[in-house]
């Protein structure tokens, strides 16, 4: 049943409307809550000392924490879908725990597993090595909560794409990183991009698991977020408001780099993922008469 314009139109305001409901209106009321006295307030409470060393320690997270889930997810990816084996359930499982525990819970797992009186925290501090209350412990908070999503986006696009072209590169001789190069990473880029994004988005807003284990110490363990609810809770509005309308830009700043990038991407395209030709196969082991 083909609807009619006025149902279509209808659905389309009814969308519309919700999302400029919950989405929209917020943002735009923070905007204006930023800039309503001019650009000089909210320039001068993110040049603080404070603000700068938030900010750098929040993008400090995301260059550590996004590569390294983004490695993970790829690798472990291919072993949930490539690699069959009796253990898959169990790390299927253990995967989406981040999803089902509150970040909270995550920050006092790691202070038990790292304080003083914990399981490793003793032993560390011997060492001379100190996680909570400093950097170490914040990547693993984010670490944590970011770790499934470059995992579930590539997973689906993996089934989807099958074997196929893997196997024909390996039939023509192509080894192992070959073929992972040339044939399954393009095909499961956009699968990375997005869960690149997810990771990115997930690491810039986290605020329960790193306030446990940074301690929020202004100037040395606070990082975007926690300065954002420190002011906030100070009274200090105008440099909450410029703290969130920065951390909304830098996701954006994301998510529009990674749209860009695919823009180019599928631009340059003209045609299917290359096996033969310009990828260079090594002949050592392919079968004769391949």
């Amino acid at each position: 049943m083909t609807p009619t314009k006025p149902a279509k139109w209808g659905l389309r305001s009814l969308a519309l409307g919700y999302l400029g409901l919950l989405l929209l209106a917020p943002v735009g009321m923070i905007f204006y809550k930023t800039f309503e006295h001019g650009l000089g307030p909210p320039i001068e409470a993110m040049t603080s000392p404070d603000a700068v060393h938030a900010i750098y320690l929040t993008l400090l997270m995301v260059a550590i924490a996004v590569p390294l889930n983004t490695l993970f997810g790829i690798g472990c990816a291919l072993l949930l879908v490539r690699h069959q084996w009796k253990g898959n359930a169990v790390l299927d499982g253990i995967i989406n725990l981040p999803f089902a525990i509150s970040p909270i819970v995550v920050g006092l797992s790691l202070f038990l597993l790292y304080g003083n009186d914990g399981w490793f925290g003793p032993t560390l501090s011997e060492w001379g090595v100190q996680v909570l209350f400093s950097t170490p412990g914040m990547v693993l908070a984010s670490v944590f909560v970011s770790l499934p999503f470059v995992v579930r986006e590539v997973v689906p696009v993996l089934q989807e794409i099958g074997t196929e072209q893997e196997q024909a590169a390996s039939t023509l001789g192509a080894n192992g990183w070959q073929t992972f190069w040339r044939v399954t990473l393009p095909a499961i880029r956009w699968g990375v991009a997005y869960g690149v994004v997810l990771t990115t988005a997930r690491v810039l807003g986290e605020f329960g698991a790193v306030t446990i284990v940074s301690g929020s110490i202004s100037g040395k363990t606070e990082t975007l977020p926690l300065f954002v609810a420190k002011a906030f809770e100070q009274f200090n509005e105008e440099a909450a408001y410029a703290g969130a309308i920065v951390l909304a830009l830098l996701a954006l700043t994301t998510l529009l780099l990674m749209s860009i990038g695919g823009r180019k991407t599928k631009a340059q395209a003209s045609g299917p993922i290359p096996i033969t030709g310009d990828v260079p196969i090594s002949t050592s082991n392919a079968k004769e008469g391949s």
